[in-house]
């Protein structure tokens, strides 16, 4: 049974409590959440990292693998994140619930689908994810349980974006913050073993069944709320409902976030196999910097995931100028976190990435490169984080697409041969920094055109209320 009290406190709290509140409220849970998430990745690479750089490399060949995943449910997730937070602030709950159980299992049956496939075709999924010779056998270990837990993570990002979109950031934070922090704690015990109790070292597959039984955990916490019903909305089969309407509303909008996972993956392989012709180290080099700048980028993307509900919120309750400050403010915010983090990181380059990689000059050079490169763009990418949430939390599907989608792929691709041929392994470590820089191309305009949009609706708003008065 809905709580009518709990749910005017969230709408009140989305509507009249100062912008700074609300979004430091929203966004810091999410970004707690995605700093253990990137932990727990990193954790993998970090245990795994002592078994030799081939094994290393079988990691950051895998990620591709996890962003094949996040594909699988990013299309239904971030959409339906969006209609849901539009739809409240209509004061529409029941539809809002049918958005949710439509994602959910939706996503389920994509991500089983992708479970039974890539489980059969397993050798050649991690041939065409970028592994070598040297690290293929340990990539096609780690990718046998991450398979099977693919149905928990892409469902588990359903409900992790729609417990945000209605305000529970707090419980979106708990599910995935638990299972990041039970990863960590299971990797050293699989990977090296615990011979007092019997349990034997697994090597690469003890980090791929470690972070399997994290991921159906974080599962079992997210849906927990659902089950017992302490969440506004309900998640149930018979609220399932494939409309046309739904549908439409979820892809326009999630389509941004699909692409841009599809060319993430799209990218990373053939980036792995630009990298992987030079060597494991240039591979594995590349892999670590890219996890470890997952830091900066959880807090950029935590802090734009906490606005673009309340961005949604207000533009569908019609309170323009709160949409316009909530931008203002989370893009200073923005520049100057990322400008903070940047230093710190480029500073500190060489004694993190020698954590990884001790055993190998070529894997430490390029590796702290490829961070120091992307540190200086990293001011960019924060701010047209912001821009690409607003799109997407304003409904405005083709300016989300094409944000979403330049990084890492048509600001990237379109470089990425060219600067390999021309500076070699240096070209490869460089190209991401260089695409960042390139997305302000097209996020200038876009920014421009988003805030003439709410300005105009704004003063037809105003308008109408004089008419009716």
């Amino acid at each position: 049974m809905k709580n009518p009290k709990r749910n005017d406190q969230r709408k009140l709290m989305m509507m009249n409590d100062p912008i700074p509140k609300v979004i430091f409220k929203m966004a810091i849970p999410t970004i707690i959440a995605f700093l253990i998430n990137s932990i727990y990745s990193l954790a993998d690479t970090y245990f795994v990292s002592d078994l030799g750089t081939a094994a290393t490399a079988a990691i950051s060949v895998n990620s591709s693998l996890d962003q094949l995943i996040m594909m699988t449910g990013s299309l239904l997730a971030v959409g339906a994140n969006s209609f849901i937070a539009r739809l409240l602030g209509q004061g529409d709950d029941r539809k809002a619930s049918q958005v949710l159980s439509t994602a959910f299992f939706l996503a389920l049956g994509l991500s089983l689908l992708l479970t039974v496939c890539g489980s059969i075709f397993i050798t050649p999924m991690v041939n065409l994810l970028g592994a070598t010779d040297t690290c293929r056998q340990f990539s096609i270990e780690y990718a046998s349980y991450v398979l099977l837990a693919a149905p928990f993570m892409a469902t588990s990002f359903v409900m992790n974006q729609c417990l945000r979109s209605e305000g529970s950031a707090t419980l979106s934070m708990i599910g995935m913050g638990f299972g990041g922090i039970l990863n960590c704690i299971l990797d050293p015990f699989f990977i090296n073993g615990l011979p007092a109790v019997g349990l034997p070292a697994m090597g690469v597959a003890g980090a791929s069944l470690a972070t399997a039984i994290s991921k159906f955990v974080s599962f079992s916490i997210l849906i927990f709320p659902y089950l017992t019903r302490k969440s506004l909305l309900r998640l149930s089969i018979q609220n399932f409902r494939p409309t046309w309407q739904i549908i439409k509303e979820i892809v326009s909008i999630g389509s941004s976030s699909m692409f841009r996972s599809g060319l993430a993956v799209v990218s990373a392989i053939l980036l792995n196999d630009l990298a992987g012709n030079i060597s494991d180290s240039v591979l594995a080099g590349i892999g670590v910097s890219n996890k470890i700048m997952m830091f900066p980028f959880s807090i950029i993307l935590g802090f734009g995931t906490g606005f673009q509900p309340v961005a949604g919120f207000n533009w569908g309750a019609k309170q323009y100028d709160r949409v316009k400050e909530s931008y203002r403010f989370c893009s200073k915010v923005a520049l100057i976190g990322s400008v903070g983090m940047a230093v710190l990181l480029a500073v500190g380059a060489d004694w993190i990435i020698q954590l990884f990689g001790e055993e190998d000059p070529s894997l430490r050079e390029l590796g702290a490169l490829c961070i120091r490169l992307q540190c200086i763009a990293l001011p960019i990418h924060g701010w047209v984080a912001v821009v690409n949430m607003l799109c997407s939390g304003l409904g405005n599907a083709g300016g989300a697409l094409l944000l979403s989608t330049s990084r890492q792929g048509s600001c990237m691709l379109p470089i990425l041969y060219p600067m390999a041929w021309l500076w070699g392994e240096y070209g490869v470590v460089s190209v991401q920094a260089v695409a960042d820089v390139l997305t302000l191309a097209l996020a200038i305009p876009l920014a421009i055109h988003m805030m003439k949009k709410i300005t105009n609706a704004e003063i037809l708003y105003k308008s109408d209320r004089l008419i009716d008065l």
